[in-house]
């Protein structure tokens, strides 16, 4: 078994120096050596590729042909003392994540209304709703309480920062977080 994994290793480097071998060669103005190179990369980026997009085969293709497409454009910032897996890899991987991004804005734009019904019943009236409620809620706290809940746990802001525009402690922001919770908690358990 130990002797398998010593041959992949050794043909992952074999393939690793061959490859290499005909990018020198060909950036040195070997063109076959460059026609080689682009072929064998082509089917290595296909095995690399294959795996990341399982669920998007179709895309597996164009990637390929882009990232050839950037090796070639690039090819003169690859460091002959550097491994070439690696900075192969880069290029892939950034075009990977390019068309990924792509893909996402394209679903955000195409969002399908599958379900007519679903528009009606969604209202924006009660996130307003909800939001005048809180807001009703936290007016009856004093404002050593109220403003450290507004600025840490609403607007998103850190127990410093709102040291810092309340002119109150670290502490006494906590504290103010902490007992405002607390007090809003046990009004809304009581109903009022």
């Amino acid at each position: 078994m130990r002797r398998d994994d010593e041959l992949t290793k050794d043909d992952v480097n074999a393939s690793e120096e061959r490859l290499r071998a005909l990018l020198v060669r060909a950036i040195a103005g070997d063109a076959a050596a460059y026609h080689v190179f682009l072929r064998d990369l082509g089917a290595h980026l296909r095995a690399f590729l294959r795996k990341r997009l399982a669920r998007l085969p179709d895309e597996v293709e164009d990637l390929v042909q882009e990232t050839l497409l950037a090796v070639h454009n690039q090819r003169h910032t690859y460091d002959e003392s550097q491994p070439l897996t690696a900075w192969l890899h880069a290029i892939a991987r950034y075009k990977l994540v390019d068309l990924l991004r792509r893909r996402a804005r394209r679903d955000l734009l195409n969002d399908p209304l599958d379900d007519g019904n679903e528009l009606l019943v969604a209202s924006d009236t009660e996130a307003a709703d909800a939001r005048r409620d809180v807001a009703k809620l936290l007016d009856t706290l004093p404002d050593r309480q109220r403003r450290p809940i507004v600025h840490v746990k609403l607007e998103g802001l850190s127990v410093a920062e709102t040291a810092k525009l309340t002119g109150m402690s670290e502490s006494a922001v906590k504290v103010g977080i902490h007992r405002g919770l607390k007090a809003l908690a046990a009004r809304i358990g009581s109903g009022s």
